[in-house]
């Protein structure tokens, strides 16, 4: 999944039904939706630091579906490749913003905007 972090696919729970729509017949009798469900405190492939983060961030249980395509195979890739996307958000770790002050240029340019834009308002203004 990551270069630190691998999820065994028995920890990945699949649930399988119906998809919505239509679809005819084979809509009807066949269980194409997949729901792809992965335990957070359950897992055994997370650090307690990993656990914390994606259960602040996803919850303790992710949750991704799939219901696009016509074969449980395929939604079920989908439904896993999703699942995965998630959890990858979820442990992400954001860089700290580096405070950074505008430029002498970009400073003159914005008071020069104002100039401008200030000079056309008064210009629209009713004659005193």
């Amino acid at each position: 999944m990551t270069r630190s972090v691998s999820i065994p696919r028995s920890e990945i729970d699949l649930r399988f039904s119906r998809s919505s729509g239509p679809g005819g017949q084979h809509a009807q009798k066949s269980d194409t939706r997949v729901e792809a469900l992965f335990d957070v405190e359950a897992s055994s492939a997370l650090t307690d630091t990993q656990k914390r983060r994606v259960v602040t961030r996803g919850g303790q249980v992710l949750r991704a579906v799939a219901q696009d395509e016509r074969s449980q195979w395929r939604n079920r890739e989908l439904a896993t490749e999703r699942l995965v996307e998630e959890l990858r958000q979820a442990l992400r770790v954001p860089r700290k913003r580096r405070p950074t002050r505008p430029t002498k240029a970009s400073k003159e340019k914005r008071l020069e905007r104002k100039r401008r834009r200030s000079n056309v308002k008064r210009l629209r203004r009713p004659p005193e």
